[in-house]
């Protein structure tokens, strides 16, 4: 299936009424919750789709499933979950704040979180502990964070000329200490001048781009945070309208026309969360699964905006990249 059917087909899914949307008699059916866009998730949830397979599960032969797409209305969420709880759904697949609200609705259904926010799933709350999560809950997380100094760095190697550099950090999020001060860290070792700014929603961006360009900053960095996730497209075109070579952590960022992304692969945990679930439909209990940490990371890089901004991409770092964009 070509990727503008696939994802017309998981947009379709949303919109169908409940009686057109009846599922095959007799096969469990798995809820997909999710704070996003089909169109957005589209190369995720074919990763969701192959992991099932793996472990035996094929949708619409021996299993079904239900999504459910906030897209960026994250009040629907309880509404949404709820929903898939009177559907008798199996178990719940979510990412990070829609298992917090799959959560809210059931203490039985097992839920399966895909998780790459700063602070880790015990830390946002998603589970007791990493090894033995416990309850109706476990799942996979990425490296996202944790590699904020390894984006400077490569964008550093990208732009050496580049003296000032600035962070985009949400004030809000729970890890923004720790992830200025990391980065603080890193400049001064390169030898770099940072300035750190703050968005902390979508019409914050704008101002914070801007505001990067007049101070001189050579590039951007831009932290891991939910709110830049579910903002990726936006973040790109802002960086290329204001001519800023930028890094974030999602190959999406870079797809979308940005410079470069460089993080953990969330196709790989997609595709680990689909085993998972397809462990527990065949009745491993999700309390006893631990949280795995998926940790293929990615380097992409945009060559043709690069060419744009009037960069030449070391050969170190074209080597070193899982995917040149031309």
């Amino acid at each position: 299936m070509k990727r503008r059917e696939f994802i017309a087909l998981l947009g379709g899914a949303a919109a169908w009424p409940l009686s057109a949307r009846a599922q095959k008699p007799g096969l469990p059916i798995i809820g997909f919750l999710n704070g996003g866009t089909p169109e957005g998730y589209a190369d995720m949830v074919a990763a969701f789709h192959r992991g099932l397979k793996e472990v035996g599960y094929v949708i619409g032969d021996n299993v079904g499933i239900e999504y459910r797409w906030a897209r960026g209305d994250y009040d629907r969420l309880p509404a949404l979950a709820a929903e898939l709880i009177r559907l008798n759904v199996a178990v719940i697949v979510a990412n990070a704040t829609p298992a917090l609200a799959a959560m809210a609705a059931t203490s039985t259904v097992p839920i399966v979180f895909s998780a790459s926010a700063p602070g880790g799933p015990v830390e946002l709350g998603l589970v007791a502990s990493m090894n033995r999560p416990g309850g109706n809950v476990t799942g996979i997380t990425g490296l996202a964070a944790e590699l904020g100094p390894k984006r400077l760095e490569l964008l550093h190697e990208l732009i050496p000329g580049a003296t000032i550099i600035a962070a985009l950090i949400n004030p809000k999020g729970r890890n923004a200490e720790i992830q200025s001060k990391e980065l603080a860290a890193a400049a001064a070792t390169l030898g770099l001048k940072l300035h750190v700014l703050h968005a902390s929603s979508e019409a914050d961006l704008d101002a914070a781009v801007a505001t990067a360009r007049r101070l001189g900053a050579g590039g951007l960095v831009i932290s891991a945070d939910p709110l830049f996730s579910a903002s990726v497209e936006q973040l790109a075109a802002l960086a290329l309208r204001h001519q800023m070579p930028a890094i974030y952590q999602y190959r999406e960022f870079a797809a979308a026309g940005a410079l470069m992304s460089y993080g953990g692969s969330v196709i790989d945990q997609y595709r680990l969360v689909g085993v998972y679930t397809g462990r527990i439909l065949k009745g491993e209990k999700p309390g006893d699964l631990p949280v795995q940490q998926a940790t293929k990371v990615e380097l992409v890089i945009n060559l043709k905006t690069a060419q744009t901004l009037g960069l030449a991409v070391p050969l170190t770092l074209r080597v070193l990249a899982n995917e040149v964009i031309e």
